[in-house]
């Protein structure tokens, strides 16, 4: 049996071309000799496609599609996720599902069980679970389908399983002799090869049968899907995997499953910086963007922002714009206009000095017998955002902000200000990470200038100011971070590990105090695996610190 998995990208609500993806996967499978495609979950619709669910018109476009996919395969059967509508007079209204169809009739339709409630997911808000579940025939297999979190919940393999049923067993033990999984999976760092992976090759050791494992490729919104679909046969040998972040269409012939195939691997930072470029290509894309205008300071995250950006979106489609103050240095424009020689990026300079003495000049009997404090460096910030929006609104430009999460999360970012924008490429990428992307970027010759990497970072908003003049060294900030909003340590815990305590409490209290600038921020890229916005739901006014 030769199996084609179809890890394809997909626009949410776009069935037009959804389907003709589809389609033309499927006519590429079946001119290939393929007896069997699979496509990942949700297919049709796209995913997430969120409170599209409650539209009748919706579902009842996606039931449509699907119909037209069914009349494409003559010749070759398909497995296909959809939408369907929940047909008891009780619960949820629709069901995340998986057709089976042959001949180019649905033969039987599989609905997800296990329906995730954490980090990104909310699909009980949705979606009625499926009550019971059973394999199909089809040649001289019994396929045992499951969607996606059917397949994370094996008692053997994680400590605490989140739910009581496990549909895979379930599958096995009504004879399934090949098990297929098709995804909606979203990238994290280290995800498919810690965790991912390893849970896979649990299930076919566990119960001696192959496994077929279909995942989405590309960006939607601040999600990110990395493919890495991957065939196991029954030894728990990884037989075949699909390319990481790039549609394919992958073969397996099941009659000769033994064959070990080296797989490609990447570092840690490679695939952070290949998510941050397919999310912001999509994003773009799929928004109808076609340019995006950046902000330069002559800082790491700028530099870093631009970088990705030329990367993701080629030189011609990238602005910077530098809006030097009375308090920026000589040596930072210059590093911004070199960054942006090195990227062949077209770059203006607008000074901001005699904006920002109007502002003060018009203050300045309000402000009378007060010092120089946050509030002129956030009217600098303001001042900047209002230029920057401006080339948006003037030439259609999408503003990509700058600010990384280490900031994000302490508050070390002006609302209004830096914050400003449409799309927050690095606010999931910790501040030393922002360094390792710098020196990865930089690995065959010099795209940032090396004088922005090493050199103390600055917000360059009043005379020698430094980061680390209100913030502990970033190794040692985002080692709290991550411990207290990726790990849900408590601060006593954290200071446990080694950490000073004057330190722990005064970071997580400005976490604490900044819930409401984070609620407010544009949408960014999620690539760790605690992200803020949808990931973290943390109430702005409570009082509670553990």
């Amino acid at each position: 049996m030769k199996i084609a998995l179809a890890q394809i990208n997909q626009i949410v609500g776009n069935f037009r071309k959804n389907t003709e993806k589809i389609c033309s996967y499927i006519n590429c499978a079946k001119d290939q000799g393929a007896h069997l495609v699979i496509f990942p979950e949700l297919a049709v619709t796209g995913y997430p496609p969120r409170d599209f669910l409650d539209i009748p018109a919706f579902v009842d476009k996606n039931l449509a599609a699907l119909d037209e996919i069914a009349h494409h395969t003559s010749g070759i059967s398909a497995i296909v996720g959809f939408v369907d509508k929940n047909k008891q007079p009780y619960g949820k209204l629709v069901h995340n599902a998986a057709a089976f169809i042959q001949d180019r009739k649905v033969i039987s339709v599989h609905y997800k069980t296990l329906l995730p409630t954490y980090d990104v997911f909310d699909e009980h808000r949705y979606f009625e679970p499926a009550r019971t579940v059973f394999p199909v025939k089809f040649r001289n297999h019994l396929l045992g389908l499951s969607i996606c979190e059917d397949i994370w919940n094996d008692d053997e393999f994680w400590p605490r399983p989140l739910y009581e049923r496990d549909p895979i067993k379930d599958l096995i033990s009504q004879g399934a002799t090949l098990i297929i999984n098709i995804a909606s999976s979203p990238f994290t760092a280290e995800k498919h090869e810690k965790i991912r992976l390893p849970m896979l090759i649990h299930d076919t050791l566990k119960y001696r049968v192959p496994l077929i494992y279909v995942n989405q490729v590309g960006g939607s919104d601040e999600l990110v899907f990395d493919g890495n679909s991957t065939a196991i046969n029954a030894e728990g040998k990884v037989i075949a995997q699909a390319a990481v972040f790039e549609e394919e269409l992958m073969f397996v012939d099941m009659a000769n499953p033994a064959v070990q195939v080296p797989r490609k691997s990447s570092t840690t930072i490679e695939t952070v910086y290949r998510a941050l470029i397919v999310g912001l290509r999509d994003y773009t894309e799929k928004c109808r963007f076609k340019k995006v205008v950046i902000g330069l300071s002559g800082g790491i995250d700028s530099a870093v922002t631009l970088a990705l950006a030329v990367a993701s979106l080629g030189n011609e489609n990238v602005m910077g714009v530098l809006m030097p103050s009375q308090f920026t240095s000589e040596s930072s424009i210059n590093d911004a206009v070199k960054l942006c020689k090195n990227l062949s990026v077209p770059h203006k300079i607008i000074p901001i000095s005699t904006i920002f003495d109007v502002y003060r000049d018009a203050l300045k009997e309000e402000f009378r017998g007060t010092p120089f404090d946050v509030t002129e460096e956030n009217l600098q910030a303001r001042i900047r955002s209002n230029i920057i929006m401006a080339f948006s609104n003037k030439f259609g430009y999408l503003v990509l902000t700058t600010g990384n999460k280490s900031e994000l999360s302490v508050g070390y970012c002006t609302l209004y200000g830096d914050m400003s924008g449409g799309f927050a490429l690095i606010s999931d990428v910790p501040k030393t990470m922002v360094y390792e992307l710098a020196r990865y970027m930089n690995r065959e010759k010099e795209i940032i200038p090396q004088n922005i990497i090493s050199r103390a970072p600055s917000a360059e908003l009043r005379p020698n100011q430094y980061d680390q003049d209100t913030l502990p060294p970033y190794d040692i900030l985002d080692g709290i971070l991550k411990a207290y909003i990726e790990d849900n340590k408590c601060t006593a815990e954290i200071i446990a590990m080694g950490y000073d305590k004057k330190i722990v409490h005064t970071i997580v209290n400005k976490v604490k105090k900044n819930e409401y600038k984070r609620r407010q921020a544009a949408p960014g890229i999620k690539v760790t695996s605690k992200a803020f916005g949808s990931g973290r739901r943390m109430p702005i006014a409570h009082d509670f610190m553990c």
